[in-house]
């Protein structure tokens, strides 16, 4: 599901393959392409979130988990770019 809607729909794990509602926000960024200031987000479900965070921290990418509710009311839900 896109972001930007009412609290109140239902987002979506971005593991793929997975269609489990989402818990949490994984907001990370790709130093050698992103600007310090961009985040990228993913969705996790309670399954897939430490997964879906190991693998951006094995990349060495700086990665920062949220709830999905804080990440719903930060500013990131703005200004992020959800994949």
């Amino acid at each position: 599901m896109i972001l930007g809607g009412e609290p109140s729909e239902r987002y979506n794990c971005s593991r793929a393959s997975c269609d489990a509602v989402a818990t949490a926000a994984l907001a990370w960024r790709n130093p050698k392409i992103h600007a310090e200031s961009r985040r990228k987000i993913w969705l996790a479900c309670a399954d897939h979130a430490d997964y879906l965070t190991e693998f951006l921290r094995a990349r060495s990418f700086p990665v920062e988990t949220m709830t999905l509710d804080e990440f719903l009311e930060s500013p990131l839900h703005e200004n992020g770019s959800p994949e």
